[in-house]
């Protein structure tokens, strides 16, 4: 199929709309499925039915790199050394006793477990605002509480009912829209302005051992990866691999606790909540961000 000249229109619309992330979802999942051949940009920009211009100037906006550069990190031989790499860095923070070492790019966030007794009650008493909104990784549920964020669920499609959605785990709560106070949020998570040392505060709700794991993922760094395995013997829980994958399976918190950053030791991808192609996408786009950072810094 040729491109169509109403699709290249879309490269001068955000990179915020849900149609460019599907089209840049589209993209990625090719290269990587096609990495071995190693396609061109004429046939990576005809999977998703643009033009060669078009295609690199969306893809170029998006990751800020080119779609060729953007390809070397897909590959298992890049996921295998940023293993080795993230494991000195795990290692650095259980010797020094930091809750995450300290990294440019890297939100600020903190994590607080409620208790069991609110545990219990299925959010009884609780007002929970939320919203949906576009982000580089498609659209987003965000919710919020009075004391944190306790919610943000990446949509396949935006029919799916968000206070529904919420309401599987948070049977009790009285849940409102409230676009505004989540879009704030979510500007902070996904298009921040300058650094702050005010924390992004997250209230979750788990099992002792879920609140274990998902404190854990707090210090794999931005564009690292670790593995089930390492992230166990990180925790002192070497024997725990399968049970983690489990704890990530309900992460709450898409992002924010980023267990995208983890992966089987074979460097293949493993399991994600919010769908493998979502993983790979968010996986690429921090490899590519750090890739910028270094620039800059030489």
């Amino acid at each position: 199929m040729k491109p169509v000249g109403d699709m290249n229109l879309l490269v001068e619309n955000s990179i915020y709309d849900s149609e460019t992330y599907e089209r840049i979802a589209k993209a990625i999942t090719f290269m990587r499925q096609n990495h071995l051949s190693q396609p061109d940009l004429a046939t990576i920009a005809q999977s998703v039915h643009l033009s060669e211009y078009h295609f690199q100037r969306l893809f170029t906006r998006w990751a800020g790199i080119s779609p060729k550069r953007f390809l070397q990190y897909l590959t298992v031989e890049y996921a295998k050394s940023k293993i080795a790499e993230t494991a000195n860095l795990l290692d650095l923070t259980v010797d020094t006793g930091l809750s995450s070492p300290g990294r440019l790019h890297d939100l600020f966030v903190k994590l607080e477990a409620m208790s069991p007794g609110e545990f219990k009650a299925g959010g009884r008493g609780l007002q929970i605002g939320y919203g949906i909104h576009p982000t580089p990784f498609g659209q987003c549920l965000i919710a919020t509480t009075c004391r944190g964020i306790c919610n943000l669920h990446f949509l396949d499609t935006t029919s799916q009912n968000a206070a529904d959605l919420l309401r599987l785990e948070w049977s009790n709560a009285d849940i409102i829209p409230d676009q505004q106070a989540t879009q704030a949020i979510c500007d902070r998570i996904f298009t921040p302005v300058a650094a702050t040392n005010k924390p992004l505060i997250l209230v979750v709700k788990g099992t002792n051992f879920q609140i274990q794991v998902w404190r854990a993922l707090l210090n794999v760094p931005f564009g690292g990866i670790t593995t089930y395995q390492g992230l166990a013997e990180a925790m002192g829980r070497p024997t725990a691999a399968r049970a983690i994958g489990n704890a990530l399976g309900r992460n709450p918190i898409g992002y924010l606790i980023p267990c995208h950053r983890v992966i089987r030791g074979s460097g293949e991808l493993g399991g994600f909540r919010w769908g493998l192609d979502r993983k790979t996408v968010l996986l690429g786009w921090e490899a590519s961000q750090m890739q910028a950072i270094g620039q800059e810094l030489t």
